[in-house]
């Protein structure tokens, strides 16, 4: 059975997804300016809009797994919260997350442990998305022509 320190630690590390997604807001946004200001240049190439768009699009899927990991950490912090009543909690929960839709019936009653896990591989899959938009942007940056001009 997992302790009040485990799903406060828990709690924690997945608010910290909260940086990572406003790093990755900007680099999308980065991106859709980038893609963006090629119109505007008149000098639109397609290896140009394809960073655009990858960009824009890791930002979004980024945008949706930083939304669940919120989700997750508000709801390990209420359980962390009330430990005295653990299972009590623990049933609630999953009554309530299936009677909105957001859990079938039969993946209640899991251990916290596999919970936990679950919830930290949305944070990696997240931090993920984001070390994917920095290399892409390093390698628009290191090959772009202008780079030859500053050194």
């Amino acid at each position: 059975m997992a302790s009040d320190m485990q799903l406060f630690s828990v709690a924690s590390l997945l608010r910290r997804g909260q940086a990572l997604d406003q790093l990755s807001t900007g680099l999308t946004l980065l991106g859709a300016l980038y893609g963006l200001g090629q119109f505007l240049l008149a000098s639109v190439s397609l290896v140009g809009l394809v960073l655009s768009v990858s960009l824009v699009a890791l930002g979004l899927v980024e945008k949706y797994l930083a939304l669940r990991v919120a989700f997750d950490a508000d709801l390990f912090q209420r359980v962390a919260d009330a430990p005295a009543s653990l299972d009590h909690s623990t049933q609630a929960l999953d009554q309530a997350l299936s009677s909105l839709g957001l859990q079938p019936a039969d993946r209640g009653g899991r251990p916290w442990h596999e919970r936990s896990q679950g919830a930290l591989g949305l944070l990696r899959r997240q931090a993920l998305l984001l070390a994917t938009q920095v290399l892409i942007l390093l390698s628009v940056i290191l090959a772009s022509p202008w780079l030859a001009f500053a050194g």
